[in-house]
């Protein structure tokens, strides 16, 4: 089974919930359950962007925005999602970004001229995957980064103005 970035879109009141169901059930398990609405599958594809962005000198500010989108915040703030229930342990545990920092990574991804900078990518699809760091990749790879990019906008649009956090972990 392949690692996919997941993310998640919930209240700070859900998260309390889960947090004391953790300290309340005999297995830690924290009642995770966030409607599939809410949830987004990244696959692998924003990791190639991200290193993508670093290789190619897109503006640092940016690439910072974009990484912490999938590789969250804290984890000691959603230590209590540390459970078997939420993710497969293989990784680091889930990570949180609190409202304030989601409307902050969705104001700069909202600056972001996706096509201004995919026109970066080599024109070559081999040399284009390599610098992605993906050992290979078969179709318009532009268009896999631009749509998996533009979920991840939306993605954060959504929860900024609902004022959501964002939960990120690798399952």
């Amino acid at each position: 089974m392949a690692l996919t970035q997941q993310l998640a879109r919930v209240s700070p009141q859900y998260l309390a919930r889960c947090r004391r169901t953790a300290e309340d059930s005999p297995g830690k398990a924290p009642g995770w359950d966030p409607p599939d609405r809410d949830t987004l599958d990244l696959g692998w594809a924003l990791w190639g962007l991200a290193r993508f962005f670093r290789r190619a000198g897109v503006d640092a500010v940016l690439t910072a925005a974009l990484e912490r989108s999938f590789s969250g915040g804290s984890a000691d703030d959603a230590g209590f999602l540390d459970h078997p229930t939420v993710h497969d342990g293989f990784d680091d545990p889930p990570a949180l970004l609190a409202p304030a920092a989601v409307s902050e990574i969705c104001r700069v991804l909202g600056t972001a001229d996706i096509d201004e900078v995919l026109e970066l990518l080599p024109r070559d699809g081999e040399e284009a995957a390599k610098m992605c760091g993906f050992g290979g990749f078969s179709g318009d790879l532009a268009a896999y980064l631009r749509g998996h990019f533009t979920a991840l906008r939306g993605f954060y649009a959504d929860a900024s103005a609902r004022g959501l956090a964002v939960v990120a972990w690798v399952d």
